[in-house]
């Protein structure tokens, strides 16, 4: 007879407030703007088709910051609650902050900023780190490479697998986001009625659930606390 406890299954919701204590800078701190352009400009796919130079410019430039960014305790306790759960992360970030920390299964619901796709063919997507791509960078068929990013006018393709994980949750986490981006923000409401749902933020939340517990602190701080409380019971 195996007298192995099955481990619960932890889902997690990361968004931007969870890197921006390790320094990522979010359209929300900048009051919406990169430098003088809107968020439309160099984060839709219309901004794309109209000025794809300044796009990739953009995008350029996060990935250099992001090379100089370190997780921080957020992204670590995370990892380190593998130890006790079936941890699985839906972050809304495209940063890989969270494998760097350790974590094991991450679903980036809005892609990722170390990779380049194919504007052709989209199954075809590199691995670039935080590399540089330039207007003129063709894949292997001679399409041009664009940022592996979900942008505002796209659709999300990894929701019906973000909403299949958050389905089979025994406990449920939000942390770093106000819940105020679409598709994403909905996957709280896919948890199991009997799952209970952690909100980690320093504001007021509103979220329409019953077993529902409001730790209104910063990500790191709120995680540390999390930790605590989960261990606990």
């Amino acid at each position: 007879m195996n007298n192995t406890k099955k481990r619960k299954k932890l889902v997690v919701l990361s968004g931007a407030g969870i890197s921006a204590e390790s320094g990522i800078r979010t359209f929300r701190d900048m009051g919406g703007l990169w430098e003088e352009y809107d968020v439309m400009e160099v984060a839709s796919i219309d901004g794309w088709h109209k000025n794809p130079e300044l796009v990739i410019d953009f995008y350029n430039q996060r990935r250099s910051q992001l090379a100089d960014c370190e997780p921080n305790a957020g992204h670590t306790i995370l990892a380190e609650l593998e130890e006790f759960f079936d941890v699985h992360i839906l972050t809304q970030n495209v940063d890989d902050l969270h494998e760097r920390a350790g974590s094991s299964n991450i679903l980036h619901i809005h892609g990722e900023l170390t990779k380049v796709r194919s504007t052709g063919d989209e199954q075809y997507i590199l691995d670039i780190g935080y590399r540089t791509i330039r207007y003129g960078d063709v894949c292997a068929k001679g399409f041009q490479l664009r940022p592996h990013i979900v942008w505002f006018g796209e659709p999300v393709p990894a929701m019906n697998k973000a909403i299949q994980i958050a389905q089979t949750a025994d406990l449920f986490v939000v942390v770093g986001t106000s819940l105020n981006v679409y598709p994403a923000a909905g996957l709280v409401q896919y948890a199991p009625a009997h799952c209970p749902v952690y909100v980690i933020d320093p504001n007021t939340v509103e979220v329409q659930r019953e077993n529902l517990t409001l730790i209104q602190e910063p990500a790191s701080k709120g995680m540390e606390s999390l930790k605590t409380l989960l261990l606990e019971k």
